[in-house]
Order: C-alpha cells, then structure tokens, then sequence
C-alpha cells in the first residue's frame, strides 16, 4: 500500500507561486504514474497533471499549462508540482494520487493522499 503525504500549500497573492511535493511511502513508487488533481469550492475533483513512471511522458490541463510544471524525484520517493503565475481560480484542495497505469483517469488512482490547501487571493 501507497503512502502518499503532501504538503507546500498555503495563501499567495495572484500572480506568485507555490511548490508541492508529495512523499510516497515505499520505493515501489518508481513503478508508478503520479497526478495531481484538485477539487475546488463547489466543483468536482479534476486533474492538474501527471507523469509516467520513467518520468518521459507528462499531461498538464490546458487551465495549467504553461504555468505549472509537474517533476519527481525517484531517488527520495518524492513528486512536485511548481505553480506559477498563480491565478484566484486555482484555489482548491489540491492531491497527490498514484496509479499502476499511465493514465489520466481518476478512477484508475489507487492511492491518495490527505489534500493540501492552495488559496490564491485577487
């Protein structure tokens, strides 16, 4: 089983940045597609990005592309997200998952983490 642990969310002013990072708990991680998605006020649970296992292949939603940038560190277990150019839309709840699959379908995710904040004000 799949520990995921997030974390670097808070309050920026639009137009600033944030890092998240997810830390997983077991080295099997390696072998593993990883997303972020986020749930805002409101709204159902939608994903931001994810990246293959080889770390080779990414997907971004056009709502974030071109500002966020989705990374891992399979030397400590560890995936980031770096958000730029912050935008008050992008406040939501925002999650680390893990899938078996290279895909971008939420049901395919297995393993969640709790959630980190990301509040973006105007």
């Amino acid at each position: 089983q799949v520990q995921l642990v997030e974390s670097g969310g808070g309050l920026v002013q639009a137009g600033g940045s944030l890092r998240l990072s997810c830390a997983a708990s077991e080295r099997t991680y390696s072998r593993y597609t990883m997303g972020w998605f986020r749930r805002a006020p409101g709204k159902e649970r939608e994903i931001v990005a994810a990246i293959r296992w080889s770390g080779g292949y990414t997907y971004y939603a056009d709502s974030v592309k071109g500002r966020f940038t989705i990374s891992r560190d399979d030397s400590n277990n560890t995936v980031y997200l770096q958000m730029n150019s912050l935008k008050p839309e992008d406040t939501a709840v925002y999650y680390c998952a893990a899938s078996s699959r290279y895909t971008i379908e939420e049901p395919a995710y297995a393993h969640w983490g709790q959630g980190t904040q990301v509040t973006v004000s105007s």
